[in-house]
């Protein structure tokens, strides 16, 4: 017997056959064993065995022997030949490259005080620029009907005002009227409390009574809460004219941001870059959709939710039935907050009067709430905006508290903005890496 046919394992290791090779016919060479035989079978398998184990020597030498990176003292990798030019380049010249930071620490410092000092400015272009956005879907439609823009936006902008004005031409009369009243009757409402029964036992646990007159005996006996308390009324004042004169540069800024969106939302995209143009404006324009929809729904819904709270407040014989739906109407403007914070406003003025005709409101009004969140809100609000519930309570407080009720009223467009943005941009990106 020959020396390789004495260690076949030895020669596999040097010359690393495959299993392919150990089985396949060698020409002018006299098989010891059959193909289909096991001792064949299993010289083959152990002859690939050892070719991987010498495979995976061969690499890790190959990987133990390789250059390894130099690093420095500290242990820190070297620092590249692009990164010291820079350095340097930026040491060669201290004073501009200083000058160059304090002009941008400036020119920032100047945009935070020129905001700063002109805030009701900028709330009211938001506000035009909301009301601006609410109404475009109505001017896209006169457009696909084949009126021009100019004409659509004049055909719009002329019912809105009809709309507002009809509205005020029929209420107004009756607000003042039930508020003057209202005002007038607060005395005698405040005797009713006190007389009452339920007030008698909770003023026989607390003396809440001789509380107030505490209270009101302490403030009238200071002069500088006069003084406070008439400056508050020249303060009144001029918060009504400052409110008339902000509501006009609102509406005349909504007509101008209404007749030019399409040309200010162009320019806006042109500002990003040519590859992810397309995707900008698409997600742009979803924004711009929802924000529409939302505007025009919430209105319905309101003017829905004032309605039925007048219906309410007349079967249940609540007094000053127009100030309160009106009042109910505005605030489910708010959406999820308003329309239960007008009806527990509503409710609590019902209780002056029985607590029959409390529950009988509150039965009526609360009622329809649920069927307004159920039934009415998903059909009117259907290509508007869909946030959960907890989204939109955190971001109408968010909003009330830094711009009061448009805050809030923006809050929900604004936080559907986000999530919008989140899920299309930054989810996709994380996904994709």
């Amino acid at each position: 017997m020959t020396e390789s046919e004495q260690h076949p394992q030895e020669q596999g290791l040097d010359e690393g056959p495959g299993v392919d090779e150990q089985l396949a016919p060698v020409p002018g060479r006299r098989r010891r064993f059959s193909s289909g035989s096991t001792p064949g079978r299993l010289r083959a398998l152990g002859s690939g065995v050892f070719s991987g184990v010498r495979s995976i020597r061969t690499a890790r030498a190959r990987r133990s022997t390789a250059a390894l990176p130099e690093y420095d003292e500290y242990g820190l990798p070297p620092v590249s030949a692009e990164h010291t030019e820079r350095v340097a380049s930026y040491a060669s010249r201290p004073v501009y490259n200083g000058f160059m930071l304090a002009l941008g620490v400036g020119l920032a410092l100047l945009v935070f005080y020129v905001a700063q000092a002109n805030t009701q400015l900028l709330v009211w272009i938001a506000a035009a620029l909301f009301i601006a956005i609410g109404l475009d879907p109505v001017v896209r439609s006169l457009e696909r009907a084949g009126l021009p823009r100019p004409a659509g936006v004049a055909a719009t902008i002329t019912a809105f005002l009809g709309v507002v004005a009809t509205f005020i031409a029929a209420l107004a009369p009756m607000v003042a009227e039930q508020t003057s009243t209202f005002v007038g009757s607060l005395p005698v409402l405040v005797n009713d409390i006190s007389g009452s029964e339920w007030f008698q036992s909770i003023e026989s646990d607390f003396e809440i009574q001789q509380i107030i007159d505490t209270e009101v005996n302490r403030f009238i006996s200071d002069p500088t809460n006069i003084t406070n308390a008439l400056g508050g009324l020249f303060g009144v004042g001029t918060a009504i004219l400052t409110t008339g004169l902000g509501a006009l540069v609102v509406f005349v800024l909504a007509i101008y941001f209404l007749s030019s969106l399409p040309v200010m939302t162009a320019w806006a995209y042109r500002l990003a870059p040519r590859s992810t143009r397309d995707r900008v404006q698409h997600l742009g324009d979803r924004i711009l959709d929802g924000i529409g929809h939302y505007v025009i729904g919430q209105a319905c819904v309101a003017v829905l939710n004032g309605l039925v709270a007048f219906i309410a407040i007349s079967v249940a014989g609540v007094p000053f039935g127009v100030l309160f739906a009106v009042v109910a109407g505005v605030l489910a403007f708010i959406p999820l907050v308003g329309p239960v914070t007008g009806g527990t406003i509503v409710t609590l003025v019902a209780l002056t009067v029985d607590w029959q005709t409390a529950v009988t409101f509150a039965a009526i009004y609360f009622v329809y709430l649920q069927v307004e969140a159920y039934l009415v809100s998903p059909r009117i609000m259907a290509r508007a905006v869909r946030i959960p519930a907890a989204v939109v309570v955190i971001s109408v407080i968010a909003g009330g508290t830094l711009l009061g009720v448009l805050g809030a009223l923006m809050a929900i467009p604004t936080a559907a903005a986000v999530m919008l943005l989140t899920r299309e941009v930054l989810i996709r990106r994380q996904d994709a890496r």
